[in-house]
């Protein structure tokens, strides 16, 4: 049996919805008795939330409610479309300078020698100066499989090489026919603390 026709809801639209959620609660959507009220263009303190929102029309502004967990909540006087679009170009310059961090992996032999150890080395440096993570593997072939001890003890004199510009995020592990571990930067902040000392 089918069922009957829906009649028709009035000009409901579910696009429309959905461009109204907006980020953060403003004027008439804050619904709560009292408000915090902070910023530059009024005096900070806790108000009633009719006087709140005059206080908002009165000077042509939103109110907006910055910190909704607090209690009671927090909320700013501000031009709500000025702060969007401010927000949005900090986000955006934030997401420019947060260059995306790759990881570079380095390959070693339980074998290698002290001049392709310090030729790696350095290559590594560059990459965590760069803001890169390193990946060093030792890669054992056919009966070098005897040699791990070898493998730790290079990565290892790697580590110690590394420990002015990379953080060792573990000790050396085997993973099937190789033993690697993963460096990441340290921060710049504390490299400058450092260099103070």
């Amino acid at each position: 049996m089918a069922f009957p026709p829906r009649p028709p809801r009035g000009a409901f639209n579910p696009r429309f919805r959905k461009e109204q959620q907006q980020e953060h609660r403003t004027n008439q959507m804050i619904r709560v008795p009292s408000v915090r009220l902070v910023g530059e263009n009024v005096e900070v303190g806790v108000y009633s939330i009719q006087d709140a929102q005059r206080m908002a029309q009165d000077q042509g502004l939103d109110l907006v409610e910055i910190s909704p967990n607090a209690d009671p909540p927090v909320c700013r006087i501000i031009d709500y479309n000025k702060f969007l679009y401010e927000k949005k170009k900090k986000d955006k310059e934030m997401k420019a300078k947060a260059k995306q961090s790759e990881v570079k992996e380095i390959r070693f032999t339980p074998n290698t020698d002290d001049h392709d150890f310090n030729f790696k080395a350095k290559h590594a440096e560059e990459f965590l100066k760069e803001g890169n993570k390193v990946k060093a593997y030792v890669q054992f072939r056919g009966r070098a499989i005897q040699f791990k001890d070898r493998g730790e003890l290079l990565l290892l004199k790697f580590a110690e090489r590394l420990s002015e510009i990379g953080v060792l995020e573990g000790m050396p592990k085997m993973e099937g026919k190789r033993m690697l571990a993963i460096w990441a930067p340290k921060s710049q902040k504390k490299k400058k603390d450092s260099s103070s000392d």
